[in-house]
C-alpha cells in the first residue's frame, strides 16, 4: 500500500511582500451574501422534556459511506504573502446596528435594567460554598525554555496596534469594536427545578443484595460482580488481539439533576448564530459573524467585535500568556477567508492581523501546544507558529508549513502530538519535528469497521493512557495514547454524538437531541452517572477548562448548543459525589427496618365487582391474592380501563364532557370506582387479621385508571408528604384514556413513589409506548420526576408485544411452554437490550416464568379468536427500582376470567431508613472532608493533563510538579 508523505515544512516569510498567484475559483470558498439576521433573535428557553414527536427513540442518524476515505493531497504551492503594517483599515467594513443585549443567567435574584448591557453579581464564591476551605494555591509552574523559542516576556510589552493591508481582489475586514460595553445588572434568571419531598435519592436496582440479611451485610458498599474495573494492561492486551465491543451502558444508577456550577454564573444567552466558542479562567468568548466574549465571574459582557457583512470567524483558541496572571487574556482568531487576528480582551482591541495567512483557505481549527499555535485550513495546510524571541507566538513572526490530509472532521492535541480526523480515519502527527518520517507517526490511518465518521474526542484525567473519540452512529471508540492501538468500541447511544470531553473521572458526552450524558468508563460495562436535558437543541460542543484548577481551585465544563446559550457545569459533579458518598455511608446515621409490599396490577376491561360473582373461582379471587402466610404491609392495587374505553360515545364524553351540566356517563365512571373501592375494602377486612386493621391510605383515577393502596395501621403514623400527579398522554398529551396515576410519599425517611400505567395500545406502536414512557419519567405535575425517590414500583398495562412472529406460532410456543423464545421478541425486553435511551431500562423486572397474560376471549382460556386475531403477549407488567432498597420475592399471574386481560401480581420487600439528625451532622462532617480528599486527587490529574496536553511538559515530569 502506498502511504502519502507529508511537506517536511517550509518557512512562511511572512516580511516579504510576494505577490500572490491567481486566483483559483475552484478554490474559493463560498462567501454568504449576508450574515444571518442578528436583530430579532428569540431567547431560546431549555425545555425540560423532550418532544416524543421530533426524534423517534429508534431512530438511528444516518452512517457515512463505508468506504475507506480517499488521501487528497496537494502539492506544496507558494503562500500569498501580503505585508503587516501599521496602516488602519479605510474601508471594507459594513455599518449593522448594535446587536441586543446578551441575556446572563444566575441562580438569584436580580434586578432587570433593559436599557443596558447585562451583569450579574456573583452571589458567593468558592471559599463561602460548603465544603471548602480556605487555601493557598499554586500558580501555574515557570513555563520551560523550549527548543523553539527562549522564555517569554511580559505581554504587556508587546500592545501595540496593527491592521493588515488589504490583499489582492478584497479588502481585508478587520474586527471592529462595536461600542464600549457598559456592564448592567439586566438578566434572566434560571429557576431552580422544583423538587418532591424528600430530598431525592437516585439509585438504581440490584438483585445482588439479599434483604433478610442484617443491615451491616445489605447497605455497605459492595462492587456489582459485573462491573469490574477496566485494567490498563487488560486494555492494551485487548487491544493487541481484538477489539473489545461492549454493550450499551449501564442505566440503573443515573440521575437527570444538572450539575450547575456553584460558582459564577451558570448560562449565557448569547443572542446570535454562534456554534464556536473558548473560554479560559474569567473569560469565555462565543464568535461567528461577531465576537463577543463574557466575564464568567460576574457575566458581565465585556467585548463586542464585528467582522463585517462576509467574514465569519471559523476558529478561535486563547494564546498562550507570558505569565500565569495573562493566560487567557488575549485570542487567535481564524476566518473563513484564511485571515488570522490575535485579540486582547480587556481592552477589546486588535492586536495584530495577518491577512491570507491560509491564503484565502478557511481555517478550521486552532491549536495551543505549549508556547506555540497551530493553525489548520480546509486544504490541509498546518501552519506552527513557533515562539519567538519573545517566548511567545506571533503573527508578525515565521510559519512553518505542514500538509496533512483534506477533510477535517475533528482533530486535537496529546502530548505535543496532533490527532487528526478526516471521515473515519484517524492520523497522528508530530508537527514540531523536523524530518517527514517523524511528522508522520502512523504508516496507516487508524480506522474500525462499522463505525461511523469521527465527530469529536476526549481525554479523561485519571486514565492518561487513552484517548476517546465519538461517532455519528453513536459508538466510542478507545485508543492508547502510546502504541495507538485500538483498545474498545462501545455503543453508547442510537443518536449522533456531537461532543465528548472528559472532565474529573468521566466522559462527558453531548448529542444531537440536546442531551448530555456523563459516563463512568472505568467499569464494564460502562455505568451511566448522569443524564440531563442541557439545551432546546442538539449540543454543538463542550470544553473542559482545566486551567480553571490552577486559578481558582474548582473544574469549569462549558457547553454550547444550537440554541445559542452556553451553560456552565460542575466539572467534578460537587453534589452527586456527596451525596453518593452519604449514602455509602448510611449504615453510620440511619437505622432500617424491613415492610412488605404486594402490587397487584389488572386491565379489568371495564369488568365490575358484580361480575366476579358467577364463578366461585372468580369471586374469591381478592380474597385468595390475599391469603398468606405473612401478611404484606402495604397493598397496591393498580387498575386499568375501568371504563370501557371501547366505547367511543363513552370515551368522547367523558374527554370533552361541559362543565356546565353534569353528564350521567362521568357519573356512571364515578360509580364505576365507588364500586370498585369499596370492593376492595371490603375484601381486605375479610382477608387481613384482625388483630391489626388496614387504613385506605389513597385513591386516585383517570379515564379509566385506578389506584387503591392500603396500608397497616402500625405504619400509617410513618407516612407523610404524600403527593399525587396525573401525566395524560391520550391525544398527544391532552387527554387521560392513555397515561399513568403517581403517588409519592415518605416512610420514615425513604422516598418512594408508585405509578399505575396504561401505555400506547398496537402491535406496531412501540414508539409511542417509548415516547408515553420518556414523557411519564420526566413529568410529574409539580416539576420532580420519578426517578427521583429511592424506591420506585412501575405497574400496568404497558401493551408491549411479541414482534416479527405469526399469532398462530405464538400460540404454539405458549402451549409448548417455549417462553424464552417468544421473551427474546418481546418489545419492552428488545427496548432495554437496543435502545440506550429507552427510559425503563433503569428499572427491573423479574424473570417471567408465566404465560402471556393477553389477549383472551372474555370467559374463556382462549387466546383471541376474533376478527383481528391478535397474538398473545405479556402487556401487564410490574417493574421497580431501588439499589440494595428493594428486592422482589415473586411475580406470577392470576386466572381471572371475566376480562381479556389475566391479572399480575409481585411481593416485594423493601428497606426502610430512619435517619438520625445527630449522627448525621456528624457524617455529613465527615463527607466533606473526603470530598475534599477527592476534590484533590481531581485536582491533580487535572493539572497533569493540562501540563502535559497545553504546556507540552513530560507525563512522569508533569505527575512530579503536582
Amino acid at each position: 500500500m502506498l502511504v502519502p508523505k507529508y511537506d517536511t515544512g517550509s518557512i512562511v516569510d511572512t516580511s516579504l511582500a510576494i505577490p500572490a498567484p491567481p486566483v483559483s475559483r475552484a478554490d474559493k470558498p463560498k462567501v454568504p451574501l449576508k450574515p444571518p439576521n442578528r436583530k430579532n433573535l428569540s431567547i431560546l428557553e431549555p425545555s425540560a422534556t423532550v418532544d416524543d414527536e421530533r426524534i423517534s427513540p429508534f431512530s438511528t442518524p444516518p452512517s457515512s459511506d463505508e468506504s475507506p476515505n480517499q488521501i487528497s493531497t496537494m502539492p506544496a504551492s507558494k503562500i500569498s504573502q501580503s505585508k503587516t503594517t501599521n496602516n488602519p483599515r479605510e474601508k471594507g467594513v459594513s455599518p449593522f446596528s448594535t446587536p441586543a443585549a446578551p441575556k446572563v443567567t444566575q441562580e438569584t435574584n436580580i434586578v432587570s435594567n433593559p436599557t443596558s448591557y447585562p451583569q450579574i453579581t456573583r452571589t458567593h464564591g468558592p471559599r463561602e460554598s460548603i465544603g471548602y476551605t480556605e487555601e493557598v494555591r499554586p500558580g501555574l509552574p515557570p513555563r520551560r525554555t523550549t527548543e523553539q523559542g527562549p522564555q517569554p516576556q511580559s505581554l504587556r510589552a508587546h500592545e501595540g496596534g496593527f491592521a493588515s493591508t488589504s490583499r489582492i481582489g478584497r479588502q481585508v475586514s478587520q474586527p471592529v469594536p462595536i461600542n464600549q460595553v457598559a456592564p448592567s445588572s439586566a438578566s434572566r434568571i434560571v429557576p431552580l427545578p422544583s423538587r418532591f419531598l424528600p430530598p431525592p435519592k437516585r439509585n438504581g436496582t440490584s438483585d445482588d443484595f439479599e434483604l433478610s440479611q442484617p443491615p451491616s451485610q445489605i447497605l455497605s458498599p459492595r462492587p456489582d460482580p459485573n462491573e469490574t474495573p477496566v485494567s490498563t494492561d487488560h486494555m492494551i492486551d485487548l487491544a493487541s488481539s481484538a477489539v473489545n465491543k461492549v454493550e450499551f451502558p449501564d442505566a440503573s444508577q443515573t440521575n437527570r439533576r444538572p450539575p450547575a456550577t456553584k460558582y459564577g454564573i451558570h448560562e449565557i444567552d448569547t443572542n446570535y448564530d454562534t456554534r464556536l466558542f473558548d473560554f479560559c479562567g474569567d473569560y469565555l468568548c462565543t464568535t461567528g459573524y461577531l465576537t463577543r466574549a463574557w466575564n464568567l465571574s460576574t457575566g458581565s459582557a465585556i467585548m463586542n467585535l464585528g467582522h463585517g457583512e462576509q467574514t465569519k470567524v471559523t476558529a478561535v483558541a486563547f494564546k498562550p500568556g507570558a505569565t500565569a496572571e495573562e493566560e487567557g487574556l488575549r485570542l487567535w482568531m481564524g476566518t473563513n477567508f484564511g485571515d488570522l487576528y490575535e485579540v486582547d480582551i480587556p481592552t477589546q482591541s486588535v492586536i495584530s492581523t495577518k491577512s491570507s495567512a491560509h491564503s484565502r483557505r478557511e481555517v478550521v481549527k486552532i491549536h495551543r501546544c505549549q508556547n506555540s499555535i497551530w493553525t489548520l485550513d480546509d486544504g490541509g495546510n498546518l501552519h506552527v507558529w513557533p515562539p519567538e524571541k519573545s517566548g511567545l507566538p506571533n503573527l508578525l513572526g515565521n510559519a512553518v508549513l505542514r500538509r496533512v490530509p483534506k477533510g477535517h472532521t475533528y482533530s486535537m492535541v496529546i502530548h505535543r502530538k496532533l490527532w487528526l480526523a478526516t471521515g473515519k480515519e484517524i492520523r497522528i502527527f508530530n508537527p514540531s519535528s523536523s524530518s517527514d518520517a517523524e511528522f508522520q507517526l502512523t504508516s496507516q490511518p487508524l480506522t474500525q469497521q462499522n463505525v461511523g465518521e469521527v465527530t469529536s474526542g476526549a481525554v479523561i484525567s485519571c486514565q492518561q493512557d487513552r484517548v476517546y473519540f465519538g461517532h455519528t452512529d453513536g459508538k466510542v471508540t478507545m485508543y492508547s495514547t502510546s502504541n495507538f492501538s485500538c483498545i474498545g468500541i462501545v455503543s453508547v447511544s442510537v443518536y449522533k454524538i456531537s461532543a465528548l470531553a472528559g472532565a474529573g473521572d468521566y466522559l462527558w458526552a453531548g448529542y444531537s437531541t440536546g442531551m448530555i450524558y456523563v459516563y463512568d468508563t472505568r467499569m464494564t460495562p460502562w455505568r451511566t452517572k448522569k443524564d440531563w436535558h442541557a439545551h432546546s437543541n442538539p449540543v454543538a460542543s463542550i470544553l473542559v477548562d482545566r486551567s480553571s484548577v490552577w486559578k481558582s481551585g474548582f473544574l469549569q465544563v462549558a457547553s454550547i448548543g444550537t440554541d445559542n446559550a452556553v451553560r456552565i457545569w460542575d466539572g467534578m459533579l460537587e453534589e452527586d459525589w456527596l451525596e453518593h458518598d452519604m449514602q455509602d455511608h448510611d449504615l453510620d446515621y440511619c437505622d432500617f427496618r424491613e415492610l412488605r409490599a404486594l402490587v397487584i396490577t389488572w386491565n379489568a376491561g371495564a369488568a365490575t365487582p358484580t361480575n366476579l360473582r358467577y364463578e366461585e373461582k372468580d369471586s374469591n379471587f381478592f380474597r385468595d391474592v390475599l391469603g398468606m402466610e405473612e401478611p404484606p404491609d402495604m397493598v397496591v392495587y393498580g387498575f386499568q380501563e375501568l371504563v370501557d374505553l371501547e366505547d367511543k360515545k363513552l370515551t368522547a364524553k367523558s374527554l370533552f364532557k361541559g362543565s356546565k351540566k353534569k353528564d350521567t356517563e362521568h357519573e356512571h365512571m364515578s360509580r364505576q370506582y365507588r364500586a370498585w373501592r369499596d370492593h376492595l375494602v371490603l375484601n381486605i377486612e375479610d382477608s387481613m387479621p384482625s388483630n391489626e386493621p388496614y387504613h385506605l391510605l389513597h385513591t386516585a383515577s383517570m379515564v379509566g385508571l385506578f389506584s387503591c393502596v392500603f396500608v397497616r395501621s402500625s405504619i400509617r403514623s410513618s407516612i407523610s408528604n404524600l403527593s399525587t400527579a396525573e401525566v395524560k398522554r391520550g391525544m398527544g398529551g391532552l387527554h387521560g384514556n392513555k397515561g399513568c396515576l403517581v403517588l409519592r410519599f415518605l416512610i420514615d425517611n425513604s422516598s418512594l413513589c408508585l405509578v399505575n400505567c396504561h401505555l400506547a395500545a398496537g402491535q406496531t406502536q412501540t414508539v409511542h409506548r417509548n415516547n408515553d414512557v420518556s414523557s411519564i419519567m420526566d413529568g410529574g405535575g409539580d416539576g420532580s420526576m420519578i426517578l427521583d425517590h429511592e424506591i420506585c414500583i412501575l405497574n400496568g398495562d404497558l401493551n408491549y408485544r411479541i414482534d416479527t412472529m405469526p399469532r398462530d406460532t405464538v400460540v404454539k410456543a405458549v402451549q409448548a411452554q417455549n417462553f424464552a423464545k417468544l421473551l427474546e421478541r418481546d418489545q419492552l425486553l428488545v427496548s432495554r437490550r437496543r435502545n440506550p435511551g429507552f427510559r425503563l431500562r433503569v428499572f427491573n423486572e423479574s424473570p417471567i416464568t408465566f404465560a402471556p397474560t393477553y389477549k383472551y376471549d372474555v370467559g374463556t382460556d382462549r387466546y383471541d379468536t376474533s376478527e383481528k386475531h391478535r397474538a398473545p403477549a405479556w402487556c401487564d407488567r410490574i417493574l421497580y427500582r431501588g439499589a440494595g432498597k428493594i428486592k422482589q420475592l415473586d411475580y406470577r399471574r392470576h386466572e381471572l376470567k371475566v376480562s381479556d386481560h389475566r391479572p399480575v401480581s409481585a411481593m416485594f420487600k423493601m428497606r426502610i431508613k430512619s435517619v438520625s439528625q445527630d449522627k448525621r451532622a456528624a457524617a455529613w462532617q465527615a463527607c466533606l472532608e473526603r470530598f475534599e480528599a477527592a476534590k484533590e486527587r481531581m485536582a491533580r490529574n487535572e493539572k497533569v493533563i493540562y501540563l502535559r496536553d497545553v504546556l507540552g511538559v513530560d507525563l512522569e515530569e508533569a505527575r512530579s510538579l503536582v
